[in-house]
């Protein structure tokens, strides 16, 4: 709090403690980042990136989706090597089913290897699971023979030593980028799934730390595991509750559903721009990343391994909170954070009380202040949204990415930008408001916010009250005892608090959600640069005294500096990151042929087409029919050339009415080579569908009641899919019979992408789709 127009050496006493918080804040977000991988010839019972990328090159070698040869071929090589191993290795073969929402059910043929690691003496089991399937579009090695490859070497390693105390299942399911159901199948139907304790691994991204950003409920014991295990113990309980609200889901999502299971679910996200591309390739692969993975899988394996899994197999009372500092994990009871909030309140409070008290600011001079401080914290997030809108005018090709394929200086740009903002917005009223009545009035939102979170999401309280508790005690020290050395010690307590707790936060949330969406990380930037404020003021002059124009300078060099550095990175983001064959503008095109109408079209879900998509489309438009990946979507449409491309074949079985119900069977035999689903749309007029089976497992019953059933069924059998329906009703019944594949190579009227764009990872990015309509009567 500001006292006397500060010296020269006042001022290089508040660069000095700017400068160690610019570091703090530097080394939080490099201590994150992964270790270097070990070699091949690592000791034995430690976990070698090198030798687990030997597997990662042997599984991504090709895109190997569900029910394909090449996917056939990753099974037996698992198999092989487990057994290898000296685990009990089986091939689960089933069907899984998982209800879509209303009227709509996925379905899929898979193919699970589970394998066991027995025990001396179980007081349960700890399953290790990740999915050996990849995308249509791309071989997967991150997403996720990188999971399958940890699991494997960390097995490996367990081996080598003593045996564990618990049963060690492995499980690497199948399906799980159509539909998840190799988890639902894993869970409906085989006898190891009775419950425990799982670690699922995961990726959606190339490199980066990999975070534990998924609980169960009632997570204190686990994150007691968690941060007693982990060598590299990146995790966050926002990250948790975010997700909680989030509508994604893993194969983790299935097990938990289930009811018999808690666990954490592990994965690397930054590299977005390759994920389920053509682009995930071995070579792209973050080899530190896969060390820090296998590093933490093995070593909360052993931890697990020999712990009494009976608590840990059953939800806690509570969630804990806790959040990464490098090297390790601060973490402390979920029931802590009311009473922090609270705290948090009533220190802001007592600053505003001290401030009137010592006559620097009315109640009335901070409750203003606190208002004019929602500028920053709209204002802010905005800047670097529109930040993002700027790169995508300048860039057409990033309007469909998540992230750039380069992101780190267009990173930067952003959080320079959102701290021009908040500097800008301050030195413009300090003068005129005050620089203590604009802090304390910003502390009272984040005390507030650590209020809200405490209410709707308590894992991420921790934001907001510890800044705000930190920020306003050492203000009303600063404000009772006024000197320069005292201000400048609670500015850097504040600022490193601050830095702290925000700064990895903001560093992991970037990559998480994207450029792309910049608006919501923006907000974690938006609250350090408020609680860094006091640093700042460092280096202004007071606003009583400073009536010179080098003042007036001085005063406005600081956000001047943050606005430059925004464009200097920008500008050095702009020539980093360029377009060209390893990194390709991503495009998204289908092609759709109705054999009943003789008609095609081309689609694109692009909201703005590139150039190359725009040469087949020609506006928005519908389908007029519900479609795999397409149903529900904002379209462009073209007209395109009719192939001669056959739908699926429909061959009613049985027909008949018992017991005033109509039972259906059908016989849907796909005519096409590479089909990878069937599609089926019953629809029933006047009526409704109460029941359904499809390759001999029931369709959920969530699905079922309505007047019109759509179920997509990924691996179909070669020699067709058997369906049966039951339906009331005595009305018309229709079946839409759809059959799906990739590559558009070949069809009429297709020009190949040129160099520098490529396919999008997107699920039906250059899907053929074939239908026709059967009556049934």
């Amino acid at each position: 709090m500001p006292a006397e127009r500060p010296s020269r050496p006042g001022r290089l006493v508040g660069l000095a403690v700017v400068a160690l918080l610019l570091a703090l804040s530097a080394w939080t977000v490099v201590g994150l980042q992964p270790p270097e991988p070990r070699p091949a010839d690592a000791p034995a019972a430690e976990f070698s990136a090198a030798r687990a990328f030997a597997h990662v090159e042997r599984i991504a070698t090709e895109p190997h989706v569900a029910g394909s040869p090449a996917n056939d071929a990753v099974v037996e090589d698992l198999v092989a090597t487990l057994t290898g191993l000296g685990l009990d290795t089986r091939v689960q073969n089933a069907v899984g089913a998982r209800a879509g929402g209303a009227g709509e059910t996925r379905m899929a043929r898979v193919r699970n290897v589970v394998a066991v690691l027995p025990g001396t003496e179980p007081t349960g089991r700890l399953y290790l699971v990740a999915h050996h399937d990849s995308v249509e579009g791309g071989p997967g090695a991150a997403d996720d023979a990188a999971g399958v490859a940890t699991l494997l070497e960390s097995v490996r390693a367990l081996t080598e030593g003593p045996r564990l105390r618990n049963d060690v299942v492995v499980v690497l399911t199948d399906a799980e980028e159509a539909c998840l159901c190799g988890a639902e199948a894993f869970t409906a139907s085989h006898p190891l799934a009775g419950g425990g304790v799982v670690l699922n691994v995961e990726a959606r991204g190339t490199g980066g730390p990999p975070i534990m950003f998924e609980t169960s409920l009632g997570n204190a014991g686990l994150a007691a595991a968690f941060a007693d295990a982990a060598p590299h113990p990146v995790a966050s309980s926002f990250a948790v509750e975010v997700y909680r609200a989030l509508p994604n889901d893993t194969d983790f999502s299935v097990l938990l559903e289930d009811g018999g299971f808690t666990g954490m679910n592990t994965a690397f996200i930054d590299g977005a721009a390759a994920y389920h591309s053509p682009q995930d390739t071995p070579e792209r692969l973050d080899r530190g990343t896969l060390q820090a993975l296998g590093d933490n899988t093995l070593a909360l394996a052993r931890e697990l391994g020999g712990r009494d899994l009976a608590a840990l197999a059953a939800p806690a009372a509570e969630d804990a909170t806790y959040f990464p500092l490098p090297g390790l994990l601060v973490r402390y009871p979920g029931w802590l954070v009311w009473p922090l909030a609270g705290a948090a309140l009533a220190a802001v409070a007592g600053l505003a009380w001290t401030l009137r008290a010592r006559g620097i600011s009315s109640l009335r001079r901070t409750a203003g202040a606190a208002a004019l401080a929602l500028v920053p914290l709209v204002a802010g997030p905005l800047a670097a949204q529109g930040l993002w809108w700027a790169l995508v005018a300048t860039r057409p090709g990033y309007a469909t990415m998540l992230d750039p394929w380069r992101p780190g200086w267009f990173r930067l740009a952003a959080v320079a930008v959102v701290l021009a903002v908040v500097l800008v917005w301050y030195a413009l009223l300090r003068r005129r408001v005050g620089a203590a009545p604009l802090v304390t009035g910003a502390l009272l939102w984040l005390a507030v916010l650590s209020a809200v979170l405490a209410a709707v999401a308590p894992g991420g309280s921790y934001l907001a009250a510890w800044p705000a508790l930190v920020g306003a005690l050492t203000g009303v020290v600063a404000v009772l005892v006024r000197r320069r050395a005292v201000r400048a010690v609670a500015a850097l307590l504040t600022g490193a608090t601050a830095v702290l707790v925000l700064a990895p936060t903001a560093a992991l949330f970037f990559p998480a959600l994207g450029l792309s969406q910049a608006l919501a990380p923006s907000v974690v930037v938006v609250l350090a640069g408020l609680a860094l404020l006091p640093a700042f003021e460092l280096l202004f002059p007071d606003p009583g005294t400073a009536t010179g124009a080098r003042d007036r300078l001085a005063a406005a060099a600081v956000p001047v500096v943050a606005l430059g550095t925004a464009w200097a990175c920008v500008a050095a983001g702009l020539g980093v990151d360029r377009f060209d064959a390893e990194h390709p503008v991503p495009s998204r095109l289908a092609y759709v042929l109705d054999t009943d109408q003789e008609q095609a079209r081309w689609v694109t879900t692009e909201t703005t087409p590139g150039e190359w998509t725009g040469r087949f489309v020609d506006g928005r438009g519908t389908l007029g029919v519900e479609l795999p990946y397409l149903a529900g979507r904002d379209l462009h449409t073209g007209p395109a050339e009719v192939a001669d491309l056959p739908a699926p074949e429909v061959t009613v079985v049985s027909d008949e009415v018992l017991g005033g119900r109509r039972e259906i069977a059908v016989r849907v035999t796909p005519q096409r080579a590479g089909v990878r689903l069937v599609d089926l749309g019953l629809t029933v007029d006047g009526g409704s569908v109460v029941r359904g089976r499809l390759a001999g497992r029931d369709v959920p019953e969530e699905s079922l009641g309505g007047s019109a059933l759509r179920i997509t069924f990924h691996a179909p059998p070669a020699d067709g899919l058997q369906a049966a329906f039951t339906v009331e009703g005595d009305g018309p019944v229709r079946l839409r019979a759809t059959d799906g594949s990739d590559g558009l190579a070949g069809l009429p009227g297709f020009e190949p992408r040129p160099e520098g764009v490529d396919v999008a990872g997107t699920h039906g990015a250059d899907l053929v789709l074939v239908t026709g309509v059967t009556e049934l009567g």
